[in-house]
């Protein structure tokens, strides 16, 4: 099970990474076939990704050497169950569940780098 986790995260970051470049506007709707709405979703998870880390990076400098260790802990573990939580609808029937895991990757980084980016401005 880890493995096929470890897999299907990697994919994902693969193919978001990869499209995350062809994507515009951040806000435009991804509506379009199957595979294009993957792939835009994608690409917006990977943007969130991306700032997710650059706000968990801020916070691991500002912390405490004990509120790092635990810091990291804690992202270790979330990142472990986002990534079971979004293979969960990834394993779903049809091609809808590929939309369903992408928007699932997409929206929990998304909360996720909210959440360290309101911490980051206190």
């Amino acid at each position: 099970m880890k493995l096929i986790l470890a897999t299907f995260a990697s994919l994902v970051l693969a193919m978001s990474t990869a499209h995350a470049a062809d994507q515009g506007d951040p806000s435009a709707n991804c509506d379009g076939s199957t595979q294009d709405t993957v792939e835009c979703l994608n690409a917006k998870a990977a943007q969130w990704d991306k700032r997710m880390t650059v706000a968990y990076q801020v916070l691991m400098k500002k912390a405490e050497a004990s509120q790092r260790d635990q810091l990291r802990t804690a992202q270790r573990l979330w990142i472990q169950y986002r990534d079971a939580n979004c293979m969960y609808y990834a394993l779903g029937d049809g091609s809808i569940s590929r939309v369903d895991a992408a928007e699932c990757l997409r929206s929990m980084t998304a909360a996720r780098a909210k959440e360290f980016e309101t911490m980051t401005e206190h």
